[in-house]
């Protein structure tokens, strides 16, 4: 099943909820990009209900996915907004550290911070090969290991009451 539409109002709202409870923290000089995790529902809820239950606490991303959407690379202490398979805002997560490389940089560590599956280099490895193979195919490119890769460590800023 697919992720419906984000809801941009709502996304643009807990923003703005975040930014009149936090304006120390909420910094970026643009609002931040509402995403979701995954390319399904079912991946996207399941990996959001990780970030909200404390397991997950860094994603990768194709730095090839930010130029197709014209969006920036993160940078650390900015913000993004995780939205769940109904494209309802959850969570605003900011970036704590970051890292370009390729697929054979990943380490244990980052597989296990991702908090997907058993948290294994391998399993780590296998998943996202198959994800980013599926990704690349519906965006019209061929992945490849060489690709560079967005690696993210965050934290949750604030989180849906």
């Amino acid at each position: 099943m697919e992720n419906r539409p984000i809801d941009e109002t709502a996304a643009r709202e807990f923003w703005a909820e975040y930014r009149s409870a936090h304006p120390d923290r909420a910094t970026d000089t643009e609002p931040p990009s509402a995403e979701v995790f995954g390319d399904n529902a079912e991946l996207t809820d399941e990996l959001l209900g990780l970030v909200l239950d404390g397991t997950k606490r860094a994603t990768a991303s194709l730095v090839v996915e930010f130029e197709l959407d014209g969006q920036p690379l993160p940078r650390i202490g900015s913000h993004w907004i995780a939205c769940d398979s109904a494209g309802r805002p959850r969570a605003i997560l900011r970036s704590v550290e970051l890292r370009i490389g390729t697929f054979a940089s990943v380490d244990e560590q980052f597989a296990f911070d991702e908090g997907e599956d058993d948290r294994s280099l391998a399993t780590w490895r296998e998943n996202h090969s198959r994800y980013w193979q599926r990704v690349s195919a519906g965006l019209g490119f061929e992945w490849t290991e060489d690709h560079e890769i967005v690696f993210e460590r965050f934290e949750v800023a604030w989180a849906e009451a």
